[in-house]
């Protein structure tokens, strides 16, 4: 047996997005707040446990005029294309209302499963507040997701999702629009036309071609705006730091820096988010880094601009022309002097204002919404770290089994709270890199703190949880020699510096340790602290620590059938013969607590414990 390999903190994210929405698979029930037994019936798929915002078990107090019992309920706050629509209202029930005040929108929020938006709403934490943990999904119909307070989202377990791919080619054509219309005046001219005036000279523009574009942000719409920039003659350059060197060259852009794409750039297009690190990143200080003339265009959103400074700017030349779709503020203000600005272009935020934009951004939402309702993993989710499927469907009952042994695990802690340290080790022929785990992490943060509090845990918020509470989870990875077919051959879960009200599941290294495995797609317990079990996890368990001696098991086993307590597994292990064994039961039912106390008074019992798995 190779050394463990090195330890992974929880806090450790890598983002790996799902293929097509197409190919999702469900995630497993336990994440979704429903019995595994509904999953058995064939209500769930197998599969499905680890994403999925927790359901809410509060019913509403007002249900929505014709909404039918039993669907969820999706609130869209501003208009939605019909497509999208007619999508949401298959599955769900659809209350579209629109211009809601947030006090309005905070009073709705509790009767809804699902939120949709685009950009004018604000979702901030008073809403995810408001909505009293039945919020489960919020979709922005767009790409932007600066109005989604996505702190207070994973908080409150509530996933995130938008629509990146639908307004990407409209939101490029809009930013050429504008560099065009700007570059020869066109709205300047038109407006002065319909005045009665003819005025050729005033407004001679300037070439585009052999001029240089800066491209900042090289994303969908920015790399899309660069394949329109080359046709038109210009030189494109761009700066992103997340930006792929290959990509950039295939479409034969130059990459560089910041400093040079502001020094040496003739027009500067914007297409970054709106985040911390780019609020107001164009202002008095970069503009004076720019070239004299230089043209700005704004399609992104309008904060990454100092709108004051871009206005001095223009006052004093550095900036000869700017044109904006996008302000600080929408609408902006009658008497801007930014929008009023004669050098200035502006539009009213049309960046995805086209017919098949609207239509495409519709559906997009409504799938990614529709899919996170029924528990699967959306390509297009911003809060939670994605799982390919393929890797999903592999670990499903692995999944089970890590949710299982972590409820197991802090049902064996003195007093059920106190858990500060972790180590959950996973025993693979895998080379550790080839095995993802962050779902199995999140199902034992799952099971180790809803047993112990009120939160509802999944994928979305079980490092945060975790952190939240001060339970630090680290990792590590056995390699075994062997076939890799098998993803993982057990999981071990230990707990440092605890007591525990069963003493026999402490292990040599002083720990509380469980570990188990998965026999024909069912978790089993194979080991409490050194003894050897073998039993389902399944119904509830009781360990018995007794001394080995003849007539154990029917002893207890006479007390369970007089009490008419039904046992499902049996296994004894044992250190060696007519010394001390370790015997797990699994049960139907839960036991009274009269028949606890008969097992306990059975002379060769030396400690026993009841668990609800």
């Amino acid at each position: 047996m190779a050394a463990p390999s090195q330890t992974t903190a929880t806090t450790t994210h890598h983002r790996v997005l799902l293929p097509s929405h197409h190919h999702h698979r469900a995630v497993p029930p336990s994440l979704l707040r429903l019995p595994l037994r509904a999953a058995r019936r064939g209500r769930l798929s197998a599969a499905a446990a680890a994403a999925a915002p927790a359901a809410s078990t509060a019913a509403p107090s007002e249900p929505a005029a014709g909404a039918v019992p039993g669907k969820p309920t999706v609130l869209v706050a501003e208009k939605l294309g019909a497509a999208g629509l007619e999508l949401l209202r298959g599955f769900a029930n659809v209350d579209c209302s629109y211009g809601l005040s947030p006090e309005e929108l905070r009073a709705k929020i509790p009767l809804c499963d699902a939120l949709i938006v685009r950009s004018g709403t604000k979702v901030g934490r008073d809403v995810f507040e408001a909505s009293g943990g039945r919020l489960r999904v919020v979709g922005r119909a767009g790409v932007g997701i600066d109005n989604v307070d996505l702190a207070a989202a994973t908080e409150h377990g509530c996933l995130v999702v938008n629509a990146p791919t639908a307004n990407t080619v409209a939101a490029a054509e809009h930013g050429i629009a504008l560099l065009t219309a700007m570059s020869r005046n066109i709205a300047q001219a038109d407006a002065s036309l319909k005045a009665g005036k003819w005025q050729r000279n005033k407004y001679v523009g300037v070439s585009l071609v052999g001029k240089t574009l800066a491209i900042l942000g090289f994303g969908k719409v920015g790399s899309e705006v660069a394949r329109r920039a080359k046709g038109l003659g210009m030189h494109v350059i761009a700066h992103d730091p997340y930006a792929s060197a290959d990509r950039a060259h295939a479409i034969g852009v130059e990459l560089v820096s910041m400093e040079d794409a502001l020094t040496t750039a003739d027009f500067i297009s914007l297409h970054m988010p709106l985040t911390p690190a780019t609020n107001k990143m164009l202002n008095d200080e970069t503009f004076a880094k720019m070239k004299k003339g230089v043209r700005i265009i704004n399609v992104a959103r309008g904060g990454v601009i100092d709108e004051d400074a871009l206005v001095r700017a223009l006052d004093s030349g550095i900036v000869a022309q700017a044109a904006l779709d996008v302000f600080t503020k929408e609408p902006p203000a009658l008497d801007s002097k930014l929008v009023l600005h004669e050098n200035v272009t502006v539009t009213p935020h049309l960046g995805a204002s086209t017919v098949e934009a609207q239509e495409g951004v519709a559906i997009e939402i409504a799938e990614a919404v529709i899919g996170a309702l029924k528990g699967e993993l959306a390509a297009s989710a911003v809060n939670a770290p994605m799982v390919p499927a393929e890797v999903l469907s592999e670990l499903a009952p692995y999944v089970v089994l890590a949710e299982k042994l972590g409820r197991l695990a802090v049902q064996l802690v003195a007093g059920g709270g106190g858990i500060k340290s972790v180590k959950v080790t996973y025993a693979s022929a895998r080379a550790p890199d080839d095995l993802d785990t962050r779902l199995l992490r999140a199902m034992i943060t799952k099971g180790l703190i809803e047993p112990i509090s009120s939160v509802f845990v999944n994928l979305v918020n079980a490092d945060f949880t975790a952190k939240q509470r001060g339970v630090r989870i680290t990792e590590e990875r056995i390699l075994l020699d062997g076939s890799p077919e098998t993803p993982i051959d057990y999981i071990q879960v230990h707990i440092a510096h605890v007591e525990s009200k069963f003493p026999s599941a402490i292990s040599e290294s002083g720990e509380i340790t469980v570990e188990g495995k998965v026999k024909d797609g069912i978790p089993h317990l194979t080991k409490v602290g050194s003894f050897q079990v073998d039993v389902s996890l399944e119904g509830s368990l009781i360990l018995c620590r007794q001394v080995d001696q003849p007539g154990m098991i029917g002893a207890v086993g006479s007390v369970l059938g007089e009490e008419n307590v039904n046992v499902s597994f049996m296994s004894v292990g044992r250190i060696a013969p007519r010394k001390h064994a370790v015997m797990a039961i699994g049960v139907d039912e839960e036991p009274k607590k009269s028949t606890l106390t008969k097992i306990g008074e059975i002379p060769a019992i030396e400690e026993f414990v009841f668990l609800k798995l």
